[in-house]
């Protein structure tokens, strides 16, 4: 039984359909797994037992009864924690939430249980999801699967790592700058960050309600596919999905600059690969992106800050010391600035459309640097800081830009290939990158 916790979603799901396994053993095996593991409570919050073996007994009956929900009815899941669940606490990773139990399950909860998805906890997660590092001196850091000692990358710290470890077949983010793809990327898995809106925001903490999305981190690009589907996205078909032919653009211009010698490396050899399959890459600048990440800094404080004010100001000690000094500075942006900014950034997404227009996807190293020490992170501020910024800096792009991100494994530990696209072509993306996934694991 110990087997199964490395397989994908989608194999479990298979299985399950066949009878190879029944759900019932199947969630057992993951909810002892995770009772034993020694990095239980650095990854996972809050473990729902009772919640996990009662889905996983009704996913079981349906089996039985050839009667199942979904492809993933009865594969077992992991949410992090600012996703609402009923009677269970959510607690966004802040001392200001603790104890905070909702009344209902979050949208996409509700959503992915009606789909007979079984749902193991809460995991860990930076504080309000502010950072991409996933360092949280308030409740737990999750260490990198590659590097015990590193951090996991952020803020789904948890959900990666709750995946990476063996302690869930797949698991929910959220990606406001990076949430997804970073931990993803450093734990050598898949991460899918949705265009804005696919999937409803409703019973999600906010961080950035003008940036929030929430995305699935997997084992597999199918993975990605089946979770999307549960979560309430679309259906994608991967059959025949080839990279031969396709035209991929490389942005030179942030995304391109001061790479660490181990994502350099791993993301020129992916490229390679591209390129003996049949890809056409190619180089190319887009000067209004320096323009778009200084606009950044106040879009994003500002709106995480109209939501958080009131609580962090009633008593600012509670909070991470870093992730104060960060979204303080929101208090300070003008609402006239916010929407003159709000309107240049729209006008630079237009430009980024046309430039790309010529390419069926944009590629990237997922992040410039490996995971840093979290020792290190802790005792020293402005490595912190430099760190963050950089941990976030390639995968803002898509956030900026307002598209769709997939972030793969390219087989270099803790080094990530983003595939991007425009918005609302999350079905597109999904494709394409079955393909490139096909190439890079060759």
């Amino acid at each position: 039984m110990k087997e199964w916790l490395g397989l994908s979603a989608a194999e479990l799901g298979r299985r399950i359909g066949t009878q190879e396994i029944d759900p019932i053993d199947l969630v057992r095996c993951y909810l002892d797994a995770i009772e034993a593991h020694p990095f239980r409570d650095r990854i996972y919050a809050r473990v729902t037992h009772d919640r996990a073996m009662a889905e996983a007994a009704a996913a079981s009956r349906r089996a039985k009864a050839g009667l199942r929900l979904s492809p993933l009815d009865g594969v077992p899941i992991s949410w992090k924690d600012l996703f609402d669940s009923a009677g269970v606490a959510t607690e966004a990773g802040t001392p200001y939430f603790q104890g905070r139990v909702p009344s209902q399950d979050a949208a996409v909860l509700a959503h992915a249980t009606g789909m007979g998805l079984v749902c193991l906890g809460k995991t860990h997660m930076t504080e309000i999801a502010f950072s991409g590092l996933g360092l949280n001196p308030n409740t737990a850091t999750p260490p990198c699967v590659n590097d015990h000692d590193a951090v996991a990358g952020g803020s789904s710290s948890g959900a990666a790592t709750s995946v990476a470890f063996g302690l869930a077949a797949a698991a929910v983010g959220s990606d406001t700058g990076g949430s997804v793809r970073v931990p993803a990327a450093w734990n050598d898995l898949v991460g899918l960050k949705t265009t804005h809106g696919l999937l409803p925001l409703t019973g999600v903490v906010p961080l950035c309600k003008t940036f929030d999305t929430v995305g699935p981190l997997c084992r597999t690009v199918e993975d990605a596919v089946l979770m999307l589907a549960a979560l309430g996205g679309p259906k994608v078909d991967l059959q025949g999905a080839s990279v031969c032919g396709r035209r991929f653009a490389v942005l030179t211009t942030i995304a391109g600059e001061d790479l660490r010698d181990g994502p350099a490396s791993a993301f020129g050899e992916a490229a390679q690969k591209l390129r003996e399959a049949g890809a056409e890459i190619v180089e190319i600048g887009f000067e209004p992106m320096r323009r778009a990440f200084q606009l950044a800094g106040g879009l994003y404080t500002a709106d995480a800050y109209a939501y958080w004010r009131d609580i962090i100001e009633a008593d600012p000690s509670k909070m991470y010391h870093q992730i104060l000094t960060r979204i303080r500075p929101g208090g300070q942006v003008l609402a006239a600035d916010y929407i003159a900014g709000w309107a240049e950034l729209e006008s630079i997404r237009r430009d980024w459309a046309q430039a790309t227009a010529g390419f069926d996807a944009v590629v990237l190293p997922t992040t410039p640097i490996l995971p840093p020490n979290a020792a290190r992170l802790e005792t020293d501020g402005d490595y912190f800081v430099a760190e963050n910024l950089l941990a976030l800096r390639n995968t803002r792009v898509g956030n900026l830009m307002g598209g769709c991100s997939l972030t793969l494994p390219t087989g270099v530990p803790s080094c990530g290939l983003s595939v991007n696209m425009g918005p609302g072509q999350d079905g597109h993306l999904l494709r394409l990158g079955a393909a490139v996934e096909k190439v890079l694991v060759q």
